[in-house]
């Protein structure tokens, strides 16, 4: 990563966006500044609200200042050293607070917290949730209005009401998700949390259901009207905008006998309605109005129009038109700020998606921010979104009514949405470790209850799962493990795999494919590990195979983990799926690096390293790959441009891919043309896109032209190659690669006696720092870890300067590099 880059991203980690939100039409403001935070229990509330004076026994714990959303894994989550906290933490701020609405009511709404989370007002519990990624409120009107009457409102707090919340994300067999999951579960406020004023009259939430009828589009509208208990009659005003904004429905009724249930709003039909798809995402907006004698309350709702199908036994159809879904995984996690992603963030991730060719998306392992689901909706990208019943078994009755709860609010808080087609209502339940017993009947029970629930809750939508061969037959679409050349099997038997299990259900949808690279590490013979392996004894993961240790061979744990190895692998499985006309989509594993428990001995430590981008949106060679093949723009990409140093022979022909979209590409090496290449999609590898050439002793360029119609576009890179033999590692050299007033940017590389760099060495690397500057580490990236494997014999880390350092690199069985900086 360049340096201005990784400056960019300090800079959004530790910033606050002070932004205004609509929730639900009313008056709001997110509380995102003046948060105080302390990363362990209190003996009681009284501590945290207690007069103070400077010095004295009170004034400790110590808390931190803190900017919202805030997650307080952000840096050990990915820490080599330790594990990450799971515990209790605070938060606690002051605000001013005037409902200016007659009757009013004052909310704290959270768009998510973890785990566990209890709010204070004072001294005084005013709510508390158990759910780490549903939405919730908590209503503090009550408990502001008491303590406004204590003579600590102004004597001590001077016209602010104290809030204090209190999060817990402790290990818990009796809730979701489990602590066996391949993802960290967060501790934190680490989505936005809003300051709500409400009148005694609005609409708590709009239910729209759309459909589609020949050239007539229909929707049902539902709602749940909170009102004062003197309040039950109310004049409501519906009216539809088009995606461009014109009216098209306008209509005025009386509601009489109001109740704070869900309630029939009204049917409505709208002529010719402009459809929503991938392509072109069109959205209607529903605006409703409430007016109760001088009460106003508006609320806006976007919805779309469309249809879809999983053909049974064949493909998916959006608005009656074949769709092959091609799609991804998304956690909630980045680098220096785990959960806590901003809006910004989010924006800028889902884009990148989108610029890839993604047309569909599986959100991992949970309900994820509304923002996300809006972006969804806005870039035209299907959603598969699930409830955290992930791996361990089944628990009793607390569990199983939270997996209840949270299904529930999952599909009434995010029901509106046109990118949604399919709720997961779990991934993985046949893998047991939580409990003593593992009872698949009792499974099978409770996922059979949660089907019909979501059912109820919502009979437009299809159900689905993900390995567990036990329930297959409860959902409506079902996807089953299927990892060729990664957990099991070579990636060539990928398209027989899925044959034969497309062929055990109604309704096939594979979602989880792929494989880990370490970002900068190259082979110039990545498909070396295959050899080793057994073919015809299927692809799926089983036990053990995710351990880097024992077992039968495979890619996972005898591979090189290179990026030029899971190129070919996800180039294949392109290849085949544009061959498979009765395949409905898939979905691979996952978009984005990220953090997680389980995998400590990982290239990157604590990091599934199976994204096409870096924890840090730092873009692998995979990316382009993927967009080679599903992208619209043209496109053209050079192979390797985070391979310094190639290798090989004199005179040894050599192997040049390039990755593009473009019907016709130009290749030229060292200024010299080696001719132009039609794309042809089946002709593997790089869809025939591949030169051979020999390269000259030292540096090397490589220029690139690709046509589409009217389109030119290029790409070039330049890179030394090396002829000179290695012997064994026996030294560290470090050096600093780039520089600018405030950044370092330091390589270390591994040498063997001879001074002759190791380029398929990949020895642990450990950097250390000793003076005033600070290491930039725990980003979970390969150029932002303070321990990692070398990728063809280096390593890289970051330096944010202040007067003199001095940087280590330790390597066992190697001298250790020392590097001052001034």
């Amino acid at each position: 990563m360049n340096l201005k880059r990784k400056t960019l991203y300090i800079l959004i980690a530790i910033g606050a966006l002070v932004t205004r939100h609509e929730v639900n039409g009313q008056m709001h403001s997110r509380l995102n500044s003046g948060w105080e935070f302390l990363r362990s229990d209190l003996g009681g509330i009284w501590e945290s609200v207690r007069p103070v004076g400077k010095g004295n026994p009170e004034s400790v714990p110590l808390w931190t200042k803190v900017n919202l959303p805030h997650c307080y894994n952000a840096m050990d989550a990915v820490d080599p050293d330790v594990n990450y906290y799971q515990g209790p933490a605070w938060y606690r701020t002051q605000i001013k607070i005037d409902n200016p609405y007659r009757d009013g009511r004052t909310i704290l709404h959270f768009e998510g917290a973890g785990q566990k989370t209890s709010v204070y007002v004072y001294t005084t519990k005013v709510a508390e949730h158990v759910g780490g990624y549903d939405e919730w409120t908590a209503d503090i009107t009550d408990a502001v209005a008491a303590f406004k009457k204590l003579e600590v409102y102004e004597k001590q707090f001077k016209g602010e009401v104290p809030i204090s919340i209190r999060t817990d994300n402790s290990r818990d067999l009796e809730m979701i998700p489990s602590s066996l999951s391949d993802f960290n579960v967060y501790g934190g406020i680490y989505r936005y949390l809003n300051l709500v004023y409400k009148p005694a009259v609005a609409a708590e939430s709009i239910f729209i259901t759309p459909s589609v009828e020949g050239k007539i589009g229909r929707i049902k509208v539902e709602g749940i009207i909170h009102h004062s208990s003197t309040i039950n009659k109310a004049q409501v005003t519906i009216t539809v905008l088009d995606p461009g904004g014109k009216k098209v429905l306008d209509k005025i009724q009386t509601l009489s006998n109001l109740k704070n249930d869900r309630i029939h709003l009204g049917d409505f039909t709208i002529k010719s309605p402009m459809l929503w798809s991938t392509d072109k995402p069109l959205r209607y907006t529903l605006q409703i109005v409430l007016n109760v004698d001088d009460i106003k309350s508006e609320v806006a709702q976007t919805f779309g129009f469309r249809s879809f199908e999983f053909v049974e036994q064949g493909p998916f159809k959006l608005n009656g038109q074949r769709l092959l879904l091609r799609g991804t995984h998304r956690h909630e996690d980045h680098a220096l700020t785990a959960a806590a992603m901003t809006d910004a963030m989010m924006r800028q991730e889902m884009i990148m998606m989108k610029e890839m060719g993604v047309n569909f998306i599986r959100l991992g392992h949970y309900q994820q921010s509304r923002t996300i689901l809006d972006l969804c909706d806005s870039l035209g990208i299907l959603v598969w979104e699930e409830i955290p019943w992930c791996r361990g078994g089944l628990g009793g009755e607390i569990y199983q009514e939270q997996a209840k709860r949270m299904l529930t609010n999952m599909i009434e808080q995010h029901y509106n949405h046109p990118s949604i087609i399919i709720w997961g209502l779990g991934n993985e339940n046949d893998w047991p470790g939580d409990f003593s017993v593992f009872d698949k009947e009792a499974i099978r029970a409770f996922m059979k209850i949660l089907n019909d629930l979501s059912h109820t809750l919502d009979p437009t939508r299809k159900t689905a799962i993900r390995r567990c061969d036990f329930c297959k037959d409860i959902v409506d679409v079902y996807s089953p493990s299927i990892w060729a050349g990664w957990y099991r099997g070579i990636y060539t038997e990928y398209k027989e795999s899925s044959l034969a299990e497309y062929k055990k259900v109604k309704h096939f949808l594979h979602v989880e494919w792929g494989g880990d690279s370490h970002a900068g590490r190259h082979s110039e013979s990545p498909d070396r590990a295959l050899n080793k392996i057994v073919t015809g004894k299927g692809t799926d993961e089983r036990s053990g195979d995710a351990s880097l240790f024992g077992g039968s061979a495979r890619v996972s744990k005898d591979g090189d983990w290179s990026e030029s190895y899971i190129c070919n692998l996800i180039d294949w499985h392109l290849k085949e799926q544009e061959t498979m006309p009765w395949l409905t989509g898939t979905a691979y594993w996952p978009f984005k690096d990220f953090s997680t428990p389980v995998r400590p001995d990982n290239p990157v430590p604590y990091v599934n390293q199976k994204g096409v981008v870096q924890r840090d949106f730092e873009k692998k060679e995979s990316y382009y790959v993927f967009q080679s093949y599903w992208a619209t723009k043209p496109m053209v990409h050079i192979y390797g441009h985070s391979w310094p140093v190639r290798w090989g022979d004199e005179n040894e022909e050599k192997m040049m891919k390039v990755y593009s979209n473009c019907d016709e590409v130009e290749l030229w090496l060292n200024g010299k043309s080696l001719g132009k290449k039609k794309r042809s999609s089946q002709d593997f590898p790089a869809a025939g896109l591949r030169w051979s050439s020999v390269f000259v002793k030292g540096k090397n360029t490589l220029l690139v032209v690709g046509r589409k119609g009217k389109d030119i576009v290029r790409d070039e890179l330049s890179f030394m190659y090396q002829t000179e033999q290695w012997q064994q590692p026996a030294k560290l050299s470090m050096k600093i690669v780039e520089r600018n007033e405030n950044l370092a940017t330091v390589e270390v590389t591994v040498l063997d006696k001879n001074n002759i760099q190791c380029l398929d060495a990949s020895n642990w690397i450990r950097f250390s720092l000793a003076g005033d500057g600070t290491l930039i580490d725990n980003l979970g990236t390969s150029d932002g870890a303070r321990l990692v494997q070398a990728y063809n014999g280096r390593a890289t880390i970051s330096v944010k300067l202040k007067n003199k350092s001095a940087v280590g690199a330790f390597s066992e069985g190697l001298a250790t590099a020392l590097l001052s900086i001034e």
